[in-house]
């Protein structure tokens, strides 16, 4: 699962740093509180790629999914953007709960049937 999500966070990255580039436009917002908000929640994907595994991760990453559709309000296109992201976020969670869930039951077989793995020359001497 942290693979997918953590893919789908660092394409988020980008696309908030391209939003805040086109938020600058807006003659009712200033640069520094564009960059402000578009900083915090660039940042707040790079650290959740590295807590996408741990308690309440998941539920911070569809948090930001809300926040990049709500600021659709700003940047219109975000409305869909997010709405992308977010059906990507969710298929990141979903897919990857049940490649996880593969990947353990494989483990489990493996180490009930005695093969620790493909065989080395160094096992064989």
């Amino acid at each position: 699962m942290r693979t997918l999500c953590s893919s789908t966070l660092i394409g988020e990255f980008f696309v908030i740093g391209f939003a805040g580039l086109v938020a600058m436009k807006d003659p009712g917002l200033t640069t520094s509180t564009v960059w402000l908000v578009s900083g915090i929640a660039m940042v707040l994907c790079l650290l959740l790629c590295g807590m996408v595994t741990r308690p309440g991760g998941v539920a911070l990453g569809w948090a930001l999914q809300l926040a990049l559709v709500a600021s659709g309000v700003f940047v219109p296109t975000m409305f869909f953007m997010g709405a992308v992201f977010g059906a990507l976020w969710w298929a990141s969670v979903h897919f990857g709960r049940k490649v996880d869930e593969a990947k353990a039951r494989f483990a489990a077989q493996a180490d009930s049937s005695g093969t620790s793995g493909p065989s080395t020359t160094a096992d064989v001497a």
